[in-house]
C-alpha cells in the first residue's frame, strides 16, 4: 500500500465542494482523492490501537468501504475531523468484537475440556466482583445505567444514548464521572 502525501494545499472549500460531487454522482474516483489525503492519518490512527502494520493497513482499506455508504447518508461539514472519528470507532469496534470473539473461544475451549468438570472462581476474584457491583448499585442512576451498558453490554456511545434517550454529551459525562466514582468506592471497599 502506497500513502501519498498532501501536497496540493487545496481548501476545506475544495473537500465541500468534492463531498458534494460524490454525494450527486456516487463517483469513487472523486471520493478516493479526497480520502487518499489523509489516509497516512487513518493508518497512523490505526496503527495506535492495532500495534500491527498488516491489520492498519487492511483496517485503512475498510474505512474506505464505510465512507463509500456513510458519506451518502451523513452530511459532512468537517471531513477531517468526521473522519478522525469513524476511523477511531471502527478501530474500537473491531478491538470490542475481537475481545468478545476471544473470550467466547476460551469459554468453549473450557467446556470442550473434560478436565475442566467443575470451574472454580477463587475467592479473591469472586469478592471483587461482589464489591464491583454493589459499587456499581450505588451509582446515580444516569451513570449506573450508562456504565452497565457502555462496559458490560459494550455497547457504542451512539447506542447507549438511542437507548436511555440521554443527549451524547451527558452519556460521555455520565460515564466519565461514573467511572472514576466506580473506582474510588472499589479502592475503598477493597481494603476492607
Amino acid at each position: 500500500m502506497k500513502f501519498i502525501k498532501n501536497t496540493s494545499g487545496r481548501s476545506e472549500l475544495d473537500e465541500q465542494a468534492m463531498l458534494l460531487e460524490y454525494r450527486n454522482t456516487g463517483d469513487l474516483e472523486v471520493l478516493g482523492r479526497l480520502y487518499e489525503r489523509y489516509m497516512p492519518l487513518v493508518f497512523g490512527l490505526c496503527l495506535k490501537y492495532f500495534k500491527d502494520e498488516e491489520r492498519s493497513k487492511d483496517s485503512v482499506m475498510l474505512i474506505f468501504e464505510e465512507l463509500v455508504k456513510k458519506l451518502k447518508i451523513h452530511e459532512v461539514s468537517n471531513f477531517k475531523s468526521w473522519l478522525y472519528t469513524l476511523s477511531r470507532n471502527h478501530c474500537l469496534m473491531i478491538i470490542r468484537s475481537t475481545s468478545k470473539h476471544e473470550f467466547v473461544q476460551m469459554e468453549d475451549n473450557i467446556m470442550e475440556n473434560e478436565a475442566f468438570v467443575h470451574l472454580d472462581i477463587d475467592e479473591t476474584r469472586e469478592s471483587k466482583l461482589h464489591v464491583m457491583e454493589k459499587c456499581i448499585e450505588k451509582l446515580p442512576t444516569e451513570q449506573k445505567d450508562t456504565i452497565s451498558l457502555f462496559y458490560l453490554e459494550q455497547k457504542c456511545y451512539k447506542e447507549v444514548s438511542d437507548i436511555t434517550g440521554y443527549d451524547l454529551n451527558k452519556v460521555k459525562s455520565y460515564i466519565q464521572n461514573g467511572k472514576r466514582k466506580l473506582k474510588i468506592c472499589i479502592e475503598k471497599n477493597s481494603e476492607k
